[in-house]
């Protein structure tokens, strides 16, 4: 039997590679002897901090971990809370978000007028339209007037202002998204149009640094105050045709005719994250610098897991490391994350009752109240998250009174709630016992912990961190057999 080869450098790719060179002088190996030294010094030295941080977290309490459902807003609370200057750096990159949602949404009034009917007569009062006797005979379209076209006409500059904003966003290689497309005359109602007109909502990914591109395309900064970085000379600052437009959009929000042809489509810009048409003056003046406020209810989707970490005391000197995971996206995609949440403390799940009369934009043969209850069921039957404590909270309360108040019917929505009262006690009560009914069918041995909650401010979430964390001690109490 013949004897085995050794192998030798010629034969190993991985030794040939690593072997010094063979014209190496004396003074070049003793530069590559220090430079390996001082490579392995440095690997190391961070082994050993890794080594030292696991031993760290595991005399450290253990974080508690929530998991986030229905709105990125208390999310954006959860950092103002407990970082009052959280959004100082992040102004700029907020700013032009802002501008974008005021931009999309004066663009989908302006698609919006390309359905209704429009004549050729000069207004002869100081209201811009009237309601065409005919109009349209199926929906009662208002008929739209001579001025009504001039001002969509001055107001098209906004379209390249909204293509500006989302290649700074996104780049170049934009996929399904035309800023500049009106969708044609339809009998589609307008939340069917926005998803079969061809354009999508700006989506971003949560992993993606997208305030740093964003920072960068400014003046190249991240850590210096957001007003220095905006060029409040630069001539294609959209903020200057956002400025010289104001005055036309204050008109188009103002006027009773679009109001009329956005009650016939059930559109209702006010009820939704991102509107700012009630404020375009602020929004478009020369030096506009968004407030806290402002961020918080700008709108931008994103696909992906946020995580926000914060510490939330617990005596007059301890405090608790909490991790927040808000999981944005699709409906679609709400099976692939499950798995991956299961050794969460405890689900605030946020469902918008005052949602009851719209649908999703991805799928406008869904219900978004009906979207709310089908996720809460899967949520509370998923064996994975049988000992996660649920907490709900039925939001929007404040929309849904004015809803409510305003002679919009529930029933005509809702079909089981019937003949019932259209009030707001009435009407929550029958939600939170459908929530309730739904918990104790497929989860019959976890407590029910639900309240009522209106606008996302700082007062809201500061009392959803309270019923949480009351939710938690009460858990580990529970857990360590010193409550029943």
């Amino acid at each position: 039997m013949p004897a085995k080869k050794l192998r030798g450098n010629d034969d190993d790719p991985l030794a040939r590679v690593l072997a010094p060179p063979l014209d190496e002088s004396p003074h070049d190996r003793e530069l590559r002897i220090k430079a390996e030294e001082e490579a392995k010094r440095v690997s190391d030295a961070i082994d050993e901090d890794i080594a030292r941080q696991r031993q760290v977290d595991k005399k450290a309490p253990k974080p508690i971990k929530i998991l986030l459902l229905g709105k990125s807003t208390t999310l954006k609370n959860f950092q103002l809370m407990n970082s009052p200057k959280a959004f100082r750096h992040e102004r700029a990159s907020w700013r032009a978000i802002i501008q974008l949602n005021v931009v999309q949404s004066v663009h989908s009034i302006l698609e919006l007028m390309s359905k209704a009917p429009h004549g050729s007569s000069r207004p002869s009062t100081a209201n811009l339209g009237a309601t065409s006797p005919g109009g349209s005979k199926d929906r009662g379209y208002p008929t739209l007037t001579a001025e009504h076209l001039k001002l969509k006409m001055r107001l098209a500059p906004l379209i390249q202002v909204e293509e500006s904003l989302v290649r700074k966003l996104l780049g170049s290689g934009i996929h399904g998204y035309d800023c500049s497309k009106l969708s044609n005359v339809t009998n589609l109602p307008y939340s069917e149009r926005l998803t079969t007109d061809g354009r999508k909502e700006l989506t971003v990914n949560s992993a993606s640094r997208w305030k740093g591109t964003f920072n960068r395309l400014f003046n190249g900064r991240e850590s210096v105050e957001s007003e220095m970085m905006i060029d409040w000379d630069d001539p294609d600052d959209p903020g200057n045709i956002l400025h010289a437009c104001s005055e036309d959009m204050i008109k188009l929000w103002a006027d009773p005719t679009i109001h009329k042809l956005m009650d016939v489509e059930k559109m209702r810009p006010e009820e939704m994250a991102g509107f700012f048409l009630d404020a375009i003056d602020r929004i478009t003046s020369p030096r506009y610098i968004p407030t806290d406020d402002d961020i918080l209810r700008a709108r931008l989707k994103t696909l992906g897991v946020t995580e926000y970490r914060f510490a939330v005391k617990t005596g007059s000197t301890m405090s608790t490391d909490w991790r927040v995971f808000d999981v944005g996206g699709q409906r679609s995609l709400r099976a692939a994350w499950v798995p991956f949440f299961d050794d969460m403390n405890a689900i605030i799940f946020l469902a918008p009752i005052s949602a009851f009369d719209q649908v999703l934009a991805e799928d406008v043969n869904v219900n978004r109240l009906a979207d709310s209850v089908l996720l809460w069921k899967a949520i509370v039957s998923n064996p994975l998250l049988k000992k996660t404590d649920l907490v709900l909270f039925l939001n929007k309360c404040d929309i849904l009174k004015a809803k409510l108040k305003a002679g919009i019917k529930l029933g005509d929505y809702i079909v089981s709630y019937g003949t019932r009262p259209n009030d707001f006690e009435s009407a929550s009560q029958y939600l939170r016992k459908k929530f309730h009914a739904i918990l104790r069918e497929h989860s019959p041995e976890r407590p029910f912990y639900c309240h009522y909650t209106s606008v996302t401010d700082v007062a809201s979430t500061t009392l959803i961190l309270e019923n949480v964390q009351d939710v938690i001690v009460r858990d580990n109490l529970k857990r360590s057999a010193l409550v029943g």
